[in-house]
C-alpha cells in the first residue's frame, strides 16, 4: 500500500494543487491529511474541498479549531488571529461541517500507523523538533509509526531500543522505514519554514517499508496576489518566498 501525507495547507490553494497533481501522477493508494487546512491563506473553501475529496484520513488543527470557534483566536498570534477571523467570515457552510467532522489524531491499525496533527502527547498544539520532544511523544503510543505536522518542518526520526535519533529530511530524503519505530513529519504544504518554499509531502510504501519526503513547486507570486487582495497581513505572504 502506497499513502501520501500531506499537512498544514492553510488555505494556499496553488500549493495544494501542485501536490494534487503530482499524487496524479504518482497513484498513491490512499492519501492522509495531518489538519491545519486552513487558516493563513486566501483559498480556504477550495482547500476544504479537495482534501474532503481526496483525503482517506483527515485531521483538524489548531488553525482549523480556532476558525471554528473551537480555540480562543487570542491564543494566536496576531497574524494568525486576523487570519482566522477572516476565515471564519468566508468560509463556507459545506467547508465548516467538514473541518467540524475531525479530531486532532486517528488511528489506522491496518498500516500500524498513528496519526496526529501535533504530538501523541498534544494532538493540537505541541510541536515536535527535537530529539527529546521526539523521545516523549513516542513514549505516548505504541503505534510503529507515528505521522506528525504542525510544525511546518519536514522530519525523520527514529528510536531503536532507548536510542533515539533524527534530522531535517528536505527534500529527496528516502528513507528505509526498517524494524526501529519512527516518527515523521511530512512537511507543510502551503507554508513551509524550513527554507524550502516549495510544497512539501511525503510518500510511504508501507510493504517495501520506504518512505520518500517530497517536494514541487508552485506559484507562490499567485498565492501572495490572492493574499494581498484579500487585505491579509503581508508578512503572510512576504514569508512565502522564503520558505520560512
Amino acid at each position: 500500500m502506497r499513502v501520501a501525507v500531506i499537512s498544514d495547507i492553510h488555505g494556499n490553494w496553488h500549493a495544494l494543487d501542485a501536490v494534487l497533481h503530482a499524487l496524479g501522477e504518482e497513484r498513491p493508494d490512499a492519501v492522509w491529511c495531518l489538519g491545519d487546512v486552513v487558516g493563513y491563506g486566501p483559498r480556504p473553501n477550495e482547500c476544504c474541498g479537495a482534501v474532503a475529496e481526496r483525503a482517506d484520513h483527515g485531521l483538524c488543527g489548531n488553525h482549523d479549531l480556532g476558525v471554528l470557534g473551537e480555540i480562543d483566536l487570542r491564543s494566536f498570534t496576531d497574524d494568525a488571529a486576523t487570519s482566522a477571523a477572516w476565515t471564519q467570515r468566508v468560509l463556507s457552510e459545506d467547508a465548516r461541517l467538514y473541518l467540524a467532522s475531525l479530531e486532532p489524531s486517528a488511528e489506522v491499525p491496518d498500516a500500524g500507523a498513528a496519526l496526529y496533527h501535533a504530538s501523541p502527547l498534544d494532538p493540537v498544539w505541541e510541536y515536535v523538533l527535537s530529539e527529546e520532544t521526539a523521545r516523549a511523544a513516542l513514549a505516548a503510543t505504541s503505534a510503529p509509526l507515528v505521522l506528525v505536522g504542525h510544525s511546518h518542518v519536514p522530519l525523520a526520526i527514529s528510536q531503536n531500543g532507548g536510542a533515539v535519533q533524527g534530522e531535517l529530511a528536505p527534500g529527496g530524503t528516502e528513507i528505509e522505514l526498517t524494524e526501529r519505530r519512527w516518527l515523521l513529519n511530512p512537511g507543510s504544504v502551503g507554508q513551509p519554514r524550513d527554507g524550502d518554499p516549495r510544497a512539501a509531502y511525503l510518500l510511504l510504501d508501507l510493504e517495501t517499508r520506504f518512505a520518500s519526503f517530497r517536494r514541487v513547486a508552485y506559484s507562490i507570486a499567485d498565492t501572495q496576489r490572492e493574499l494581498r487582495e484579500c487585505g491579509l497581513p503581508e508578512a503572510l505572504a512576504a514569508r512565502l518566498e522564503h520558505g520560512v
